[in-house]
């Protein structure tokens, strides 16, 4: 029989026995208890700071700190929304986080410009943090892509040597999130491929105002079984001794094994959803939440450990008192300049004038689908940081216009692939491939399929240059084959220039020769800002009658465009402008041919203006012909309604009013909710050469 003070001791044991080391216990203790002091401060003082909304750790901190003090410099981390800890984690000071909370100038991450705990990070001495918006789950896919990145680094020789302490990303998630279909997409590409990342998730069971038990089947410990090769923990994560080890575990087996994991990690939420959405509107669980605060614990652990009652009074006192100072510093700071709106709207391209040369001599003329593939092997013969990948790229077809035709036998399955049907994690991924220095060309198979990974483009990638005050621009090039051609139908057809022009921070390239398009691809590749290719797949082998001037000499290695640098296709006769008998037509992609069509019509009056690029567009050139002829017709294969063409219309009727003898005629297909696959309907609804003769023809006459 055991006395009762061998059972005393034996409970004192128990509770003594701590696996983490006195030294972490004692950081793990200071950093907790300043996340808790800051959410407490922000709460206090709720009046001041919920004027621009924010959400705090509290209730998450254990897990996050045990996250973000084990990440090392040549990490990568994507913290969410509610991750304050782990940017202290990671050795953020709590001035710099909190001059985010009050959106001021010298905020590190933004200038002022998003939200509290949305971070973008670019320092040798900490991990890196790409860039990463609002939108739930959305940073799955660029985070995975990082790991992506990575691992294409090691496979072909170009990584740097970390002596064996090999980088992990880290992909911060909350469990509501994990029901976005994006997110499933990065966990298919990280499973099928083996990336090195850890997927941390935070289960605290809410969603805003809607629980568990309305917005999943089931958590994502039973969910991600459905993901063959990612190895799963779940744990206590208010526990900071447990989520230390259990991570440190996982962190040092990615490190080694290079494959990914993901930890479950089920907390508390002690906050408020944000400052905007407060918990006691409609929540019956706050005090059951409340009895698995990770800070008592914490306190214990630190007993346990070896620390006095009086020392962590004191360091809960001291950091009181810090937290208080840093917060009035930050309260005061400096606020941005307002004629900074604009700064880092787009990252400087190197390539500002048309340079090489177009025409070398004693070449054939080459199809325009040749010039593009011709342009991609230069580029990788001469780059190994570029890489090819999308829907059917690879080696057994090459593209369904081969327009990726023998790249892949040339340069290996590591960098021209196939991925699955995943237009979001396509374009998505881009923003983490190039984050770390990587440069990748990808494809969407058709025009029409880019409403999938619109939200990638939009959200992520357009937005990452701006929002993270020029720290992460995104390097990619999107081609996309685009227009109406050969009855495609409704689902082939598609033009989508209008939707993608409205997307400000990217740019839009839509050539009509095969040597705009090589010029424009190298362009596009040495820009460090995301870039759509728009390539009219009726283009690609001049087989309608009309467009054989498609067909060019293939330019040299060294060929060039500026983006912003229209083309001159032709030129009016001068006597007909002295005469006032002349017109310009402004267009691009497959209009160029109709507007050639149609000019013949009218021998010496019209000039004809290509655009190439929609997104800068030549507005000098433009406004400057507009000025000369004083007529104009601008000619597109869109609907007329809501266009991209009614824009340049609108900016040459504001900048060139008093010059202009005509209305602005617009050409276009007829409105359609979807282009009809019957080959006569196609037909009646495109765009064509007569009717931009009669365009041309009511503008002449006016």
């Amino acid at each position: 029989m055991v006395d009762t003070a061998t059972k005393k001791k034996n409970v004192s044991a128990k509770k003594s026995k701590v696996k983490t080391d006195k030294k972490i216990i004692h950081k793990g203790l200071e950093l907790m208890c300043t996340a808790k002091t800051m959410a407490e401060k922000y709460e206090e003082n709720a009046k001041v700071t919920s004027k621009y909304v924010h959400a705090t750790s509290r209730g998450h901190e254990a897990i996050q700190l045990a996250v973000g003090m084990q990440l090392k410099p040549q990490d990568w981390v994507a913290p969410y929304y509610r991750d304050d800890s782990i940017l202290l984690g990671i050795g953020m000071e709590p001035y710099e986080i909190m001059l985010q909370v009050f959106a001021k100038k010298d905020d590190p991450f933004s200038g002022g410009r998003t939200y509290y705990s949305h971070p973008s990070l670019k320092r040798d001495d900490m991990p890196k943090i790409p860039h990463q918006s609002s939108a739930t789950g959305m940073q799955a896919i660029p985070t995975t892509g990082v790991a992506m990145g990575i691992q294409y680094k090691e496979i072909t020789g170009i990584a740097e040597d970390y002596a064996g302490e090999n980088p992990v990303v880290v992909c911060s998630l909350g469990d509501a999130s994990c029901t976005e279909g994006e997110v499933s997409e990065a966990f298919q590409m990280a499973a099928l491929k083996q990336f090195p990342i850890l997927y941390l998730v935070q289960d605290n069971e809410w969603d805003i105002s809607a629980n568990a038990e309305e917005t999943r089947a089931q958590d994502i410990t039973h969910y991600m079984k459905g993901f063959k090769g990612i190895e799963v923990r779940t744990i206590d994560g208010s526990d900071f001794d447990l989520a230390y080890q259990t991570v440190k575990e996982v962190i040092d087996t990615i490190r080694k094994e290079r494959r990914p994991f993901l930890i479950h990690a089920k907390v508390p939420l002690l906050g408020h959803h944000t400052s905007g959405v407060r918990k006691e509107w409609y929540r019956d669980d706050l005090d059951e939440h409340a009895t698995r605060d990770p800070y008592p614990k914490m306190i214990s652990q630190a007993k346990n450990a070896g620390f006095s009652a009086k020392e962590i009074e004191k360091i809960e006192k001291d950091i009181r008192a810090f937290i208080d100072d840093e917060f009035d510093k930050a309260l005061n700071a400096e606020e941005p300049d307002p004629n900074s709106i604009q700064d880092f709207y787009f990252a400087p391209s190197p390539i500002t004038e048309e340079k090489g040369e177009r025409e070398p001599a004693g070449k054939k003329p080459t199809v325009m689908v040749d010039s593009a593939l011709f342009g991609i092997r230069e580029i990788m013969e001469k780059h190994p940081e570029a890489l090819l990948y999308g829907q059917d790229v690879g080696g057994r077809l090459g593209g369904v216009f081969r327009e990726a035709a023998t790249l892949a036998q040339q340069f290996g399955d590591a960098r021209v692939f196939n991925t699955p049907i995943q237009e979001a994690f396509i374009i998505g991924s881009t923003v983490g491939m190039s984050a770390v220095g990587l440069k990748p060309i990808v494809e969407v198979q058709f025009a029409d399929y880019i409403w999938p990974g619109l939200n990638q483009l939009f959200t992520e990638l357009s937005r990452s240059y701006y929002l993270s005050n020029g720290k992460w621009p995104v390097s990619s090039i999107i081609r996309v084959p685009i227009g109406a051609y050969g009855s495609g139908g409704p689902y082939h057809s598609s033009s989508v220039e209008s939707v993608v022009t409205n997307i400000r921070g990217i740019k839009v390239a839509y050539p009509s020769t095969g040597a705009d398009l090589k010029g424009l691809m190298k362009s596009a590749f040495y820009d460090p800002n995301p870039v759509v290719m728009l390539e009219h797949k009726g283009l690609y082998w001049s087989k309608i009658k009309g467009t054989e001037k498609a067909m060019t000499i293939e330019p040299d290695e060294d060929y060039v465009i500026p983006f912003g640098k229209a083309r001159v296709v032709q030129e009016a006769d001068q006597d007909k402008i002295n005469e006032g008998e002349s017109v310009v037509v402004v267009t691009y992609g497959r209009g160029v041919y109709w507007s050639l069509e149609a000019a013949e019509q009218f021998p010496g009056q019209v000039e004809i203006i290509d655009l190439r690029t929609l997104s800068p567009w030549d507005e000098d050139t433009v406004f400057a012909t507009v000025r000369k002829h004083s007529k104009v017709v601008l000619v597109t294969e869109e609907s007329r309604e809501a266009s991209f063409t009614l824009g340049v219309a609108g900016k040459i009727q504001k900048n060139c009013f008093t010059s202009l003898d005509a209305p602005i005629e617009i050409v276009g297909s007829v409105d359609t909710p979807a282009i009809p696959l019957n080959s006569i309907l196609e037909a009646t609804l495109l765009t064509n050469g007569d009717k931009v003769a009669d365009g041309i023809r009511a503008t002449l006459n006016f």
